[in-house]
């Protein structure tokens, strides 16, 4: 035996701890049988548990360090690991599985020698098989204090029946990368104290399984070699644009070179000083963006970096601390943990504040591995960037804190790419801002994307190319050029006023725009924009902490018609629940939030949150017409409820000598199918419609538009949905009630175009398909296309696509499609 390899017993004594007459590995006797599990009744097992905790983990971590530092192999440093714990909390086994290629766990030690490797075939579990399999499904600890027979046969078949059972995950890097467990032949309750005691050296051994060797890097990947690199992966858009540039991943592996530490307080003195490093650091990028002062970007950021200085979260990693754990050693494992713990709720704004959460955490690792230099380093961020990271940085991330993008100069960062994510993310809010094409909810894409990729982000049609052919790059490269040629053209005529929106045939179409943040206003005359059609006032709310007062939202509805001046503007009443959630409203669990308690529901049942919105409409306003918009309305008596609350705040108002609006509008967005069969007695009281497509098309095909297996099942274009939206321009007409579509299908020019066929005058579109609709207005002649739609609307056909780019190429209409 060299110097460095020490056998367990050996460590222990060493560093002061047990020195009870426990054999080495391999002596014929295991360290449980010098104090069995059996001799610990079920009812003094708490105290047992809470005994260990004074005791064990201070005696532990002094061997555990005095392990790290010696030579042995990673594998001898796991198996000693497993006798250890065996040991100190007097159990039967303690074993390490580890995740091999194939989602399979495969025991790689354990302190029972009946199952020795030389002696047994391997002992493996399928992820989600058995407790061992529960805990990597769940990445989440799993305790049973009489474990159903049959849980444990593998291990039966190589020893004693276990009746106790306490198992955490192995984590690294936000992955499930084995289970650590503990079992006990006689049925014991292992509480709050053995669970701790087992994650804190689960991060050992993650770091022995990824560093040490245990996993090949083909495995850590295993899934990017089971299936190949693939050349597209879908995704969902959640920021429109094209991106031809560099992958960059924004997660760099942070290697620890301490897990454990043996003096606390240097530890939190180094977490404070990181701290306060990391703090200056957030100003200072805040500062250096001053552009989105005044914006709800700009709001989230500020949330963000009050978040930063939570005293719960420090707290959580001070106490790790004292349980021998280093300073950044700590912070990952409350990472892990809250991890686990937040993706185990169903509140889906809970589990998306996880990504604030990663990238703080992330940055404050950065700023404790940077040796005392993080300030310096920092302040020479930008520096060392220009010198590193290629001109076209296509950005890559499982998720991202709205700060992210901040770290990058916004002339290089072209694009970016999630695998998780959604439209209302904080960092999906501040891409818009900023003009970014966003691509999330990309599966596994980390696993095949390699730093230097060359990527395409698509974020038109939500799909992203890794390593395109010259053939496809060189089609994108011609889209994105002939898209800045009709960019530079259209903002010239924009200037000169010289853009009018009128057909061959002198049908004049107003082309409005969506919008939800301030920010986004200052586009719409830059843009060329008729008005504001659809604007989300729920955005706004998502980036505060609390429910906004009556003045607050009056003095920012008020500033959006300032802004605007004579250009109408449509508010759409609070859309919340869903996939939309605030953090200071408290939605039920639900099966399928997308058909529950949301936005115009919520105002019946909670009749003041639609009251106190009419009353800031009212107040902001001051004297002007204000255009407001219920969204999916069900039935005509939720609209005439609406109405009634309403004119209480007329009434409200008038009592309080406030000016009411020279004119108020309400109107209804059409996203739900029954509403078709109440049109007749809708149109009688509502003074406008818009139709909300993307709702009404995946409620009317039962068809979830998030859902990656069928979201492109079902084509707009089809016979069926053109027949409904037809049906609804013409009854709109013969009722003599303005009609707009405010869904994405109006912000593609060859939808536009058969919108403008079926009798829709006004669309609201995406800022950035203003412009691409605006042009292609003036090309199209409705006298030719009318005809020829009504033909194809009796076809049995499943799309008209094909069809309808054909008339627009034969006619030269602009769609991008036809050019």
């Amino acid at each position: 035996m060299t110097a460095g390899s020490k056998n367990w017993r050996e460590l222990t004594q060493e560093e002061g701890g047990a020195k009870s007459a426990v054999p080495a590995s391999g002596g014929g006797a295991t360290p449980a049988s010098v104090a069995s599990a059996e001799d610990f009744s079920d009812a003094s097992s708490e105290f047992i548990d809470a005994q260990m905790a004074l005791a064990a983990p201070r005696r532990l971590m002094a061997a555990l360090r005095s392990l790290m530092r010696s030579d042995l192999s990673a594998e001898m440093k796991l198996d000693t690991i497993t006798q250890l714990l065996a040991h100190d909390l007097r159990v039967d086994d303690c074993a390490c599985y580890i995740l091999r290629a194939g989602e399979v766990l495969e025991l790689q030690s354990s302190s029972a020698a009946a199952v020795a490797k030389t002696e047994c075939p391997a002992v493996r579990f399928r992820v989600g098989e058995g407790p061992v399999g529960d805990i990597a499904a769940s990445a989440a600890p799993v305790t049973l204090s009489d474990m159903p027979a049959g849980a444990g046969e593998k291990e039966a078949a190589n020893a004693n029946c276990y009746h106790s059972f306490c198992g955490v995950p192995v984590l690294r890097g936000g992955r499930v990368r084995g289970v650590l467990l503990v079992q006990s032949r006689a049925r014991r309750a292992f509480g709050e104290e053995v669970v701790d005691i087992l994650q804190t050296v689960a991060m050992v051994a993650a770091e022995l399984i990824i560093s040490g060797g245990l996993l090949t890097r083909l495995e850590i990947n295993s899934s990017s070699t089971a299936r190949g690199k693939p050349s597209l992966v879908e995704g969902v858009s959640h920021g429109r644009g094209l991106a031809i540039g560099t992958a960059v991943l924004y997660e760099p592996v942070l290697e620890m070179r301490d897990i454990l530490a043996e003096n606390p307080a240097a530890e939190k003195k180094r977490l404070t000083e990181a701290l306060s490093s990391m703090h200056s650091a957030i100003d200072r990028m805040l500062n250096r963006n001053a552009a989105l002062h005044g914006t709800e970007s700009r709001d989230i950021l500020e949330a963000y970096q009050m978040f930063a200085k939570d005293r719960g979260w420090l707290s959580r990693i001070k106490a790790t601390i004292d349980k021998g754990l280093s300073a950044e050693a700590a912070v990952q494992r409350v990472q892990n943990e809250t991890r686990a713990r937040m993706m185990q709720m169903n509140d889906a704004y809970i589990r998306e504040r996880l990504q604030d959460l990663e990238d703080l955490s992330n940055r404050l690792l950065s700023h404790l591995l940077k040796s005392g230099a993080a300030q310096r380093a920092e302040e020479g961020r930008a520096q060392e960037q220009e010198r590193e990271l290629p001109d076209n940085i296509i950005l890559v991330a499982r998720s991202l804190g709205p700060a992210a993008l901040l770290d990058y100069d916004h002339k290089k960062l072209k694009g970016v790419i999630l695998e998780k994510g959604s439209s209302t993310n904080h960092v999906a809010i501040v891409a818009r801002a900023l003009g970014i094409p966003v691509v999330g909810q990309c599966g596994d894409i980390l696993n095949f994307i390699v730093p230097g990729d060359p990527v395409i982000v698509d974020g038109d049609h939500g799909v992203v190319y890794i390593g395109p052919s010259e053939h496809i790059v060189e089609l994108y490269t011609r889209s994105m050029e002939a898209r800045a040629r009709r960019t530079s053209h259209y903002r010239r005529q924009v200037q000169q006023q010289q853009q009018n929106s009128v057909t061959l045939d002198g049908i004049k179409v107003s082309v409005q725009m969506n919008a939800g943040l301030m920010n986004e206003i200052d586009a719409v005359n830059a843009v060329g924009a008729d008005g504001v059609g659809l604007f989300r006032t729920e955005l706004a709310f998502m980036g505060l902490k609390k429910y906004p007062l009556v003045v607050t939202q009056a003095a920012f509805y008020g500033e959006i018609m300032d802004k605007l001046g004579d250009k109408p503007v449509a508010f759409r009443t609070l859309d919340i629940g869903g996939d939309k959630p605030l953090p200071y409203f408290k939605a039920p669990e639900e099966d399928n939030p997308a058909l529950g308690w949301r936005a115009v529901r919520i105002g019946m049942d909670r009749p003041a949150v639609l009251r106190t919105q009419f009353r800031a409409f009212i107040r902001g306003a001051r004297g002007r017409a204000v255009k407001i918009m219920l969204p999916f309305v069900t039935e005509v008596a939720e609209f005439d409820r609406a109405r009634e609350l309403l004119e209480m705040e007329k009434i409200r108002a008038t009592q309080h000598g406030l000016p009411l609006p020279e004119k108020i509008e309400l109107g209804v967005m059409i996203e739900v199918p029954a509403l078709l069969w109440q049109l007749d007695a809708l149109l009688k009281t509502a003074d406008f419609v818009s139709v909300g497509t993307n709702d009404l098309m995946q409620y009317l095909f039962a068809a979830d538009r998030g859902n990656m297996n069928i979201r492109a099942r079902y084509d707009s274009l089809s016979p069926a949905m053109l027949a409904v939206l037809k049906t609804i321009a013409d009854k709109c007409r013969a009722a003599g009630v303005p009609v707009s579509v405010c869904g994405e299908m109006a912000g593609q020019p060859l939808e536009a175009m058969v919108l403008i066929a079926l009798g829709y005058q006004s669309l609201s579109v995406p800022a950035q398909a203003v412009e691409a609709v605006r042009l292609m207005v003036p090309s199209l002649d409705t006298r030719q296309l009318v005809p020829y739609l009504e033909r194809l609307m009796s076809s049995r056909e499943h799309s008209l696509r094909l069809r309808l780019l054909s008339f627009a190429r034969d006619h030269k209409v602009k769609t991008a499609e036809s050019e």
